[in-house]
């Protein structure tokens, strides 16, 4: 067949190239974009750490002693659209993104003290799925066809071999789940503490399938359905003090959850001898698939897969009775979690021009690295009257996730969040809340030019995200 035309140094390097790409092409890598959506009046008001409000159970704990007394039952619901999206060599590849997360809390303040629980989403995530493959399937047929170039052939003969990847496809899910049970002790009319435990589910998948063709004819197929899991727990701490009637201070440390994944899947593997390339017909069962890459989604395996520590402070200032202003800002020590993997490594036998093995070569893949990360909000809140209000915040976040973490179905991107809402309270025990945000995230190259020696281009990868919030809150 096809590979088995060319020769030298040329299909030594772009042959394992091409073997390289099969396997990395999908990889449903680690995440930290930890963007704190946990209620819906955070995406009309970012600036959430220093206010004391419905929504400061989930942001600033620490506050809610100083609410009126009553026990608090608050529902709400968000809804993130968009897309996610590379383009590779002027095609885009993209994931439609459709995203509902509840969330759900009890508190009961009394006079020097409170009670709290909280359940809901934490630590971004999202179900991706690429119907038409990703770029990393898509750079397959350059490198085969860099390969066959360097044997001399024709483009006319190049485009009749026809390599490609159709039918391939691949979708990445990362979901977490939290709860926390706490409790708020008043020390006095202007300083109030917090404590409380969480504990956190998460899960993350990939299912990925690969098809390598020469025209109609299949060279190879890999096949990956693999769930991870796992529970962790860790602890909240809070402070809280109200200067004055007008000025508030807050801060918040949510330790690190440690998570202990374990996968569960099933995988096929392309069968290395049946590859046209010379001296691969010596294999036998030799396979190489996505595991081989990510040995985090090999069933059984067990690897962690961290929540980094967030220390948050706030202030919020009010300006006149009707009007308040706020400044948050999220720290996030990534560089003290465990991250997921670090650089993979394989071994791969290399045979001269006549199949006799001269060697082998090994292959690896680049570390996933990150510096510590951060969000930066300014928000307000405007009573028009009693019964409304009108909320607005900016955000900036880095992620602090490097080019090197970037995989086909999951990349953080940095991104300014812009907001606004409405709340609505029809009487003076209940509150309804209604927000609207859009996310404007940087647009980042890829590292192809190091993983793949500059015999292809980088992609480049982007998102563009809309979230809808409303939520109920009832004070009994």
């Amino acid at each position: 067949m096809l590979l088995k035309i060319v020769g030298g140094k040329m299909k030594k390097r772009l042959g394992l190239l091409a073997l390289t790409a099969v396997l990395t092409s999908v990889a449903y890598g680690a995440s930290i974009d930890h963007i704190q959506t946990y209620t819906p009046e955070y995406l009309g008001n970012q600036a959430q750490n220093g206010m004391i409000n419905n929504a400061s159970v989930y942001y600033n704990p620490a506050g809610i002693v100083n609410l009126e007394k009553g026990t608090y039952v608050h529902i709400g619901a968000q809804l993130a659209v968009g897309h996610e999206k590379m383009e590779y060599n002027s095609k885009d590849y993209k994931a439609d993104l459709f995203q509902p997360i509840p969330n759900f809390a009890m508190y009961k303040v009394e006079d020097d003290s409170a009670l709290y629980w909280t359940f809901g989403g934490i630590a971004g995530g999202g179900d991706l799925k690429y119907d038409d493959g990703v770029a990393g399937t898509a750079v397959i047929p350059d490198i085969v066809n860099g390969l066959l170039m360097g044997s001399g052939k024709t483009l006319e003969e190049i485009k009749a071999a026809g390599i490609n990847t159709n039918g391939s496809s691949a979708e990445g899910k990362n979901l977490y789940a939290q709860t926390t049970l706490g409790k708020v002790w008043k020390i006095n009319n202007k300083l109030s503490l917090s404590a409380a435990g969480r504990l956190v589910y998460g899960i993350r998948e990939l299912k990925g399938d690969l098809y390598l063709n020469s025209n109609s004819i299949k060279l190879g197929e890999a096949h990956l359905d693999s769930e991870r899991t796992a529970w962790g727990y860790g602890a909240q701490l809070g402070i809280n003090y109200q200067v004055n009637e007008k000025l508030n201070f807050a801060m918040r440390y949510d330790s690190r959850v440690r998570m202990d994944f374990e996968a569960d899947a099933n995988e096929s593997k392309i069968k290395l001898s049946k590859l046209p390339i010379p001296g691969y017909s010596n294999l036998g069962d030799v396979g190489l698939g996505f595991s081989d890459f990510y040995p985090e989604y090999a069933d059984g395996v067990k690897q962690r897969r961290d929540l980094p520590a967030i220390l948050a402070a706030g202030m919020s200032y009010k300006v006149t009775d009707n009007w308040t202003v706020a400044l948050s800002g999220n720290y996030y020590f990534n560089k003290d979690a465990k991250m997921d993997r670090g650089a993979s490594s394989l071994k791969l036998p290399v045979f001269d021009e006549t199949g006799n093995p001269i060697g082998s070569k090994e292959i690896k893949s680049l570390e996933a690295k990150y510096d510590n990360g951060y969000e930066i909000a300014v928000g307000t809140e405007y009573r028009i009257n009693p019964k409304w209000a009108v909320l607005g915040g900016v955000n900036y976040a880095y992620t602090g996730a490097k080019v090197s973490s970037y995989d086909d179905v999951e990349f953080a991107l940095n991104s300014i969040m812009v907001g606004t809402g409405l709340k609505y309270n029809p009487d003076e025990t209940s509150e309804w809340v209604f927000t609207l945000a859009h996310y404007f995230y940087d647009s980042e190259s890829g590292h192809y030019d190091v993983k793949y020696q500059g015999a292809v281009p980088n992609p480049e990868y982007s998102k563009s995200i809309t979230a809808f919030g409303v939520s109920y809150t009832k004070r009994f």
